[in-house]
């Protein structure tokens, strides 16, 4: 293998599940080298060890975290795209593996900036974020199983009683007896799956009560354990953003901006960053905007917001309390500060 020691590289590498592609620009932006490698630990690690120090791309995916550290590790600058930056990449009407790797080289080489450059969680984030995502997981297999139920119910002319999903493992009885034989396993796999679900839930809350930087989030109305945590685990570094207002554009709760000209249309929010944490912030607004939110400030300009009109009006207000949830969140991280429902004082009326 040539070792291009007295040029400036660049490689981009189009990650693959199993075969990746990688293509190396020399300093004048020639292609000195393409070749496929396996997505594995060995492969990767080998082919980087032999060259000399060079910035390499990668487009974020599941691998690319594993692969970040290997290729850093072997002494190389390692830059990974965000997805949403590269649509050159999604939209090219020849899109192959190995066209990939060019691109995300000459988009290396140009300017790494315009990539917006994604930053992977430390260890002891990950695992925390992995306990999260894990009990979301057994939440959606066990509502797919009470869908399941309630729907072959119905067929029957039957129904079962609403109730909370915790509860409706002891449902058995509600169950017609010719069903019970072929639903019974599924509602053994509900009571099991509540079981694991609280288990998550006592190990998250023990998480939070025992982080000296997530304890002042659970002092805000409507915020829990899960939330809080998922917060400082998904931001895990606060020094990020320039305050509040730009940690929760980096969730992806404030609006997209198309102008030109004199046109200046109100759009929808971005939708970028972490959507777990997004939809957590989103039911805590709902929450603090329902019959069960205790009275605060947030609470009472959210409810003005959602009283000036029109049919998403509604909707428009939870996104914003949501929004705004973020940005107090991210001061009583930084500040170690407790949530005051009223920080200037309980209004008169």
């Amino acid at each position: 293998m040539t070792n291009y020691a007295t040029e400036t590289m660049t490689c981009g590498l189009d990650l693959g599940d199993k075969l990746s592609y990688v293509c190396l620009l020399d300093g004048s932006g020639e292609v000195v080298e393409e070749t496929r490698l396996r997505t594995t630990q060995e492969s990767m690690g080998t082919f980087f060890a032999r060259h000399a120090p060079m910035r390499v791309v990668l487009e974020v995916s599941s691998h690319s975290r594993w692969v970040q550290k290997l290729v850093t590790k072997a002494g190389h600058e390692a830059i990974v795209a965000n997805a949403r930056r590269v649509q050159l990449i999604s939209q090219n009407e020849r899109k192959t593996d190995r066209v990939d790797a060019e691109l995300l080289a000459r988009l290396g080489r140009a300017d790494p900036t315009l990539l917006k450059p994604i930053q992977h969680r430390t260890d002891d984030a990950q695992k925390d974020i992995v306990l999260l995502r894990a009990r979301a997981a057994l939440m959606r297999a066990r509502t797919l199983l009470i869908n399941c139920v309630r729907g072959v119910v119905k067929t029957v002319g039957a129904r079962i009683k609403s109730c909370a999903s915790d509860a409706f493992g002891k449902r058995t009885e509600e169950i017609p007896e010719s069903l019970r034989p072929a639903l019974a396993p599924m509602m053994d796999q509900i009571r099991k799956l509540t079981a694991e679900i609280r288990s998550y839930d006592k190990q998250i809350k023990g998480l939070a009560e025992g982080a000296a930087d997530i304890a002042p989030l659970l002092t805000t109305t409507g915020v829990g354990a899960l939330t809080a945590v998922a917060f400082v685990r998904t931001l895990e570094d606060p020094t990020r953003f320039r305050n509040g207002r730009a940690a929760a554009a980096y969730i992806g709760l404030v609006p997209r901006r198309s102008q030109s000209g004199g046109l200046d249309p109100q759009l929808r929010i971005t939708k970028c960053g972490d959507s777990y944490l997004r939809q957590l912030l989103v039911n805590c607004a709902q929450y603090i905007l329902g019959p069960f939110g205790s009275d605060s400030e947030l609470k009472r300009w959210g409810l003005k917001l959602a009283e000036r009109g029109g049919k998403n009006a509604k909707k428009r207000a939870v996104i914003a309390v949501a929004r705004k949830l973020a940005v107090i969140l991210y001061r009583l991280w930084t500040t170690g500060q407790d949530y005051l429902p009223f920080p200037k004082g309980r209004p008169t009326v």
